[in-house]
């Protein structure tokens, strides 16, 4: 695109004729120069194209809203910007067949995936930010609903839902572990909702956990103001090998045995002002490997 085309596009958007319009709009690609942000809080697109192939002419800073529909397509992201101008993927509602992210310093929000192929969604690399997404009874795999790897993301204001436990399945609302994928390191948990949980609301396996042949670290967790309805597990979290992690402010609201358990030297964890179910055996179960710098209530027995 020449730089006549960008400006005179760029024109067009402030005067309201590019706008995002979901699922619905053009076939050839519209690309606008600076993002403005709506009522809402959401910002606008900059670049509308057909489907995530189409991605690949996104520049930093660009929100790219798809017009195809994409309902029984998973969603695929490989293209990224920087950390400074990281690329958004806006849903704005749209429904797909489950996301996967393979980039990094990017932004997808607002898409809703019902009955997708387990995991609902699956992140992996640096800089990433999944946003306002609801996932809706994962099938088949180990039935989760999100999967997360790498440094510096965040997991903000999404609903997974109805996760089930059948046919062997464990099935987590949110999972990250070291097997074969990098450990995670500076992470967000943030004002989410896992309702209908089978299994955990969010199991973390660090590449020291026994399991697998991982290497790094996997530390630096904050998880806070999210909801926790686990039906069928021991704990609501629960991590092995994840060093620094905070807990704070979170409803557990189903009876677990306990609500925490902290294993195979998760140390330097700090616990405080959760809201807990009645039915809790205990808030905080933790092993003696997992005891140095820990903060928090009393524990109460083994994770």
């Amino acid at each position: 695109m020449t730089s006549t085309e960008r400006i005179a596009i760029g024109a067009a958007a402030l005067l309201g004729v590019v706008a995002c319009a979901g699922a619905a709009g053009p076939a050839a690609a519209s690309h606008a120069a600076t993002p403005a942000a709506d009522a809402t809080g959401a910002a606008e697109c900059t670049l509308r194209v057909p489907t995530p192939d189409d991605a690949e002419r996104a520049e930093p800073g660009d929100v790219v809203c798809f017009t195809a529909d994409l309902a029984d397509e998973r969603l695929v992201i490989t293209h990224g910007g920087t950390a400074e101008r990281p690329i958004t993927y806006a849903g704005d509602g749209a429904a797909v067949d489950g996301i996967t992210i393979e980039a990094d310093h990017v932004v997808v929000e607002g898409y809703r995936a019902e009955r997708p192929e387990a995991p609902g969604v699956v992140m992996e690399g640096d800089g990433i930010t999944l946003r306002g997404v609801t996932v809706t009874s994962p099938e088949g795999g180990d039935g989760d609903g999100i999967r997360f790897f790498g440094d510096e993301l965040r997991i903000l204001d999404n609903v997974v839902t109805d996760t089930e436990n059948t046919e062997g399945r464990h099935a987590d609302c949110m999972q990250t572990y070291s097997d074969d994928s990098p450990p995670s390191r500076n992470v967000l948990i943030e004002g989410n909702r896992c309702e209908g949980v089978d299994n955990m609301g969010l199991m973390a396996e660090g590449p020291n956990d026994g399991e697998g042949d991982g290497e790094g670290t996997t530390s630096d967790f904050v998880i806070r103001d999210n909801w926790f309805e686990t039906l069928d597990a021991s704990q609501a979290l629960m991590f092995e090998d994840v060093q620094n992690v905070t807990i704070t402010g979170n409803t557990f609201a189903a009876p677990t045995h306990h609500a925490i358990g902290l294993a195979i030297g998760s140390t330097g964890a700090h616990v405080g002002e959760n809201e807990y179910d009645p039915g809790i055996g205990y808030e905080v179960g933790i092993d003696e490997s997992s005891l140095p710098g820990y903060e928090g209530p009393e524990p109460g027995g083994e994770p």
